[in-house]
């Protein structure tokens, strides 16, 4: 008896064990920042108000996301300013010290694409009311409906790794506050205040949650960027929740296939080589050692 119960106690001590090891690994994956950007969002709608949901929206999850502190969150809505900014100090035009160079854009592992399905407010009751400047007072309950469909792309390989629909509702009761094509702006304090602005709210911290749920179950990626006798160099710093001693396995990249009819990337093959360990953290990139494989080479890409 007292053997087959030691038996029982060993048995589960090595379970708890195991089930601890998966709860470390989620927690140092979920840990990691993976770099992301959100491109324009498309506006589906019916809607023409004076302000555009396409830039709106984008600007309000971006700064969502940037708020959440999950995630590297690149710039892509003034790209073309960064751009412009760059090609001015390779004109020879401004002071070589304070010049923007080019080629340092930064990919983005994630590019999270938008479209605005739903955009409306309803109103029912007494119609009576005032309206002044544009705007209008009125003893109407109202309600509001705000929906989106997001698309998580792969920026290397062009491939849509999900899709998800997300909505935001809210009502208003008693006085209702609105405006007409001449009135609020998107964003403003007035527009929060309204059904549709609290909707637009509630679908914009609906899409943050989505979004951490869906990349949760994404590798994070990076590259070796450079190596130095021992030392391996990859582009993954403190500012992606890279610690000293977290591990990685590494990849060669293989060719880069390309249909033939259609000249579409396909991605290319790529094989486990071996896995290195962080041994020190800057902010952009992480020094480490080889754990196991044979020999690594800069543009090898790494995972968790």
């Amino acid at each position: 008896m007292k053997k087959s119960k030691k038996q029982k106690i060993y048995f589960i001590s090595f379970l708890l064990l195991i089930f601890s090891a998966f709860l470390i690994s989620d927690a140092i994956a979920a840990q990691l920042k993976k770099t992301i950007a959100v491109s324009r969002f498309e506006n589906k709608t019916s809607w023409s108000g004076q302000y555009r949901l396409d830039d709106g929206m984008t600007d309000q999850l971006t700064d969502a996301l940037v708020q959440s502190g999950k995630f590297v969150v690149l710039e892509r809505q003034t790209l073309g300013d960064v751009i412009g900014e760059q090609d001015l100090a390779a004109s020879g035009r401004m002071a070589r010290a304070k010049a923007a160079t080019t080629g340092k854009i930064l990919p983005s592992q994630i590019l999270i694409k938008g479209a605005i399905t739903e955009f409306e407010s309803k109103s029912a009751g007494s119609g009576s009311g005032i309206s002044f400047g544009g705007f209008s007072l009125g003893a109407k309950k109202s309600s509001a409906h705000v929906a989106i469909i997001l698309r998580l792309i792969n920026t290397t390989t062009g491939e849509v790794l999900d899709s998800v629909r997300v909505e935001g509702k809210a009502k208003g009761g008693g006085l209702k506050f609105g405006a007409n094509v001449g009135g609020l702006g998107f964003g403003t304090d007035g527009f929060k205040k309204t059904p549709l602005g609290k909707a637009t709210q509630k679908v914009i911290d609906n899409a943050v949650v989505e979004i951490s749920k869906k990349l949760d179950h994404i590798p994070f990626s990076g590259k070796i960027i450079k190596i130095s006798g021992a030392t391996i160099y990859i582009n993954a710093g403190s500012r992606n929740g890279v610690s000293g001693g977290d591990t990685f396995n590494v990849f060669s990249v293989g060719e880069e296939l390309i249909d033939p009819e259609t000249g579409e990337s396909l991605g290319s093959e790529s094989s486990k080589v071996g896995s290195l360990q962080v041994t020190s953290v800057q902010e952009k990139f992480s020094k480490a050692t080889k754990v196991s494989g044979g020999s690594f080479e800069k543009g090898f890409s790494i995972s968790d």
